[in-house]
Order: C-alpha cells, then sequence, then structure tokens
C-alpha cells in the first residue's frame, strides 16, 4: 500500500475495500458480456516482450529471458498488449478484446500504478468513430454493473448515461486556454515551439528555456484543460496534432491532426483511441524519433520489435482503443484512488508484502 496507509491484508481494512473489490468483478462480467455480445474474442497477449513499447516518457520494468543454452537476452514486461494484439489482427483476428495486465515504471499516484488492468479492444475495418460509440456504451454498462447512478472523482460528477461530449484538441485549447493551437502545427507534422511558447507564456503557463513544442503542449493540456473534462458527462477529446499521435493515421482532410481521442470522466483521462497506422515505415521513423528523444532526456532508450513492423506492413485497416480498467472502477466505486480497487496492491519498497 501507499506510505502511511495500513496493509490491505488486514481484516478491518479488507472488509472497507471489500465492496469496491466485489463492484470490480461485477464490472468485469458485465463487460465481457457486453463483447461476447458483439463477436468480439477475447485474447490473452504475452506479457514479456523483447519491447516495452516505444514512447518517449514510457517506462517499462526488464528483466533476462535465460534460453535453453543458458545464454540471456533481454526482454520487458509490457506496458500494453498493442505489439502483440496488432499481430492478431495480421494473422486474421477482427474483433478481440483484452483484459491485460500492464506494468509501467516510474508511476506511482492516486490515479496510476506500476502493475494495473488495461481492457484494450480492436475492430478491423472500421472507424475510430466506432470506439467512442463503443466508449459511451462501456460507461454505462460499468456503472449500471456496480449499481452507480454518477461517477466521482474528488468532488466533480459524471452521468455515465449521457452521451459525452465532443471536443476536439483545437477547439479545447481555444476554450480554456485562449490559444490557437493548430496556428503552431504545419501539413508536414513540424511544430512552432517559438509561437507555442508564446502563446503560453502569454496565457500565464510556465515555460522552461528547455521544454520542447511537446512538452509545452502537455503542460497545457495537464494544467489547463483536463480539469475542465468530463464534468456533468464525459468528454472525448479528439483530433491530437500528429506529433501527439505515435501510433495513429492521419486524418482524413487535416493532415496537421490524427485520428485519435481520448475520453474524459471527471477530469480522469479514461482511454486512448486510435485509427491505427498501417505504415511500417513511417510507424520506424515515428519510433526512432521517439527514442532519440528519450536518450536526450533519460538517457536510455528500448529496442523496436522488428517483428511488429513486419506485421504491421501487412496489417488492415483497424482502429483500437486502451481503457484503464481500474480507473473505470475507481469512479463506478467512488474510491478515492487505484489502490483501493486492486485486490492485491504492489507492496512500496522497503514494506515487505504490503
Amino acid at each position: 500500500m501507499t506510505a502511511g496507509h495500513p496493509p490491505f491484508w488486514r481484516p478491518d481494512i479488507h472488509a472497507d475495500r471489500r465492496p469496491a473489490l466485489l463492484a470490480r468483478n461485477r464490472i468485469k462480467a458485465a463487460l465481457r458480456r457486453w463483447f461476447d455480445e458483439r463477436d468480439f474474442v477475447e485474447v490473452e497477449a504475452a506479457i514479456l516482450q523483447v519491447s516495452p513499447g516505444n514512447e518517449t516518457h514510457l517506462h517499462g520494468f526488464g528483466t533476462t529471458l535465460v534460453d535453453d543454452a543458458g545464454a540471456g537476452h533481454p526482454y520487458y514486461l509490457h506496458t500494453s498488449p498493442e505489439f502483440a494484439a496488432k499481430k492478431l489482427l495480421t494473422a486474421g483476428e477482427c474483433r478481440i478484446f483484452d483484459f491485460a495486465r500492464v506494468f509501467r515504471n516510474r508511476e506511482r499516484t492516486a490515479l496510476h500504478h506500476p502493475e494495473f488492468t488495461m481492457l484494450e479492444w480492436y475492430r478491423v475495418g472500421e472507424g475510430y468513430e466506432t470506439l467512442m460509440h463503443d466508449s459511451a456504451a462501456l460507461l454505462a454498462e460499468a456503472a449500471r454493473a456496480a449499481g452507480a447512478t454518477t461517477l466521482r472523482w474528488r468532488g466533480v460528477e459524471a452521468n455515465p448515461f449521457l452521451q459525452p461530449e465532443r471536443l476536439t484538441l483545437q477547439q479545447a485549447f481555444i476554450r480554456h486556454a485562449g490559444i490557437d493551437l493548430l496556428r503552431t502545427v504545419t501539413a508536414d507534422h513540424d511544430v512552432d515551439r517559438g509561437g507555442l511558447a508564446a502563446d503560453a507564456i502569454e496565457a500565464g503557463i510556465r515555460v522552461a528555456d528547455d521544454d520542447t513544442w511537446s512538452d509545452i503542449f502537455s503542460r497545457i493540456l495537464s494544467e489547463r484543460i483536463e480539469p475542465h473534462l468530463g464534468r456533468g458527462r464525459a468528454t472525448i477529446l479528439c483530433e491530437y496534432p500528429i506529433s501527439e499521435a505515435a501510433l495513429a493515421r492521419p486524418k482524413p482532410g487535416d493532415p496537421r491532426v490524427a485520428e485519435r481521442f481520448e475520453l474524459y470522466a471527471c477530469g480522469v483521462e479514461l482511454a486512448n483511441a486510435f485509427g491505427e497506422l498501417t505504415d511500417a515505415g513511417e510507424q520506424r521513423r515515428r519510433f526512432e524519433a521517439d527514442m532519440d528523444e528519450k536518450q536526450r532526456i533519460y538517457g536510455e532508450r528500448y529496442p523496436i520489435d522488428e517483428d511488429f513492423l513486419a506485421a504491421l506492413a501487412q496489417m488492415p485497416q483497424a482502429s483500437g482503443i486502451a481503457m484503464g480498467f481500474d480507473r473505470l472502477v475507481m469512479l463506478c466505486t467512488g474510491a478515492r484512488r487505484i489502490e483501493d480497487v486492486l485486490w492485491t496492491p504492489v507492496a512500496q519498497p522497503g514494506r515487505g508484502g504490503a
């Protein structure tokens, strides 16, 4: 458990936590039924992978696979089932979902945990707008299973039965920060760091000399945009700049933005969706650029899964989405932090089997 909190195995603590944990089970069963009724196949992605993912600020857990000759090979616990799931789409699966246990290092807050459950699903031949409808339906299914009429977190509420508001990044930046975001993005995917920095400073947002365009974008998003999202009803925030959508294809009609959306409720990010990129060469370029940036910032980089790129070159057009299942349970049960809805939270360093 988190420092300062008693261990989860104390009977009195477990008694307090148990109603939310049982709700978690009901929600999972209800969502499984929802997928089954729509001809989805449940899959189980291997946790051990040659790459944990290639996003700049994503940190994996490393381990060593020892083969039968005694030689060691670096492997990682996956941060998402995405690479494995897309290989299954190339293999011929058309509608799949996975309640995947995933692992992310350097992440432990009220909304983050080193090990958590990600609900990920894919639709071959269907656009990412379909995933928007899926997300709204699953919010309602989860709330019904938990016996909740309202989603709650830190005093903010949202009605899970209302259709989500749909808002583009451009609209959100103008509405909540007074910034014309796309003025600093070009059709060839270049960005104007100086222009966005000037706009941010004028809006009263701190900008450091070594901040990149992406750093400034993220700070505006977290400080000025996200607190306003998912109030009263869920929000679908869509059409991210290409530079902020490493695995998404460009949106037809505006090459500055990608087919990416995120689902928010009560100011909490619940899901991240893409119209999936299938250009393996472009995907390699993005991965290498992200790893160069990771090397610059953190002094490390992760390998690229060549088998994934080979499969991606043959993958059919598809859309995919990852939802933080534990966060969904939190909002449905009114839990204060993610550890309140995990059956056995990961022990804190120095706390033994907390």
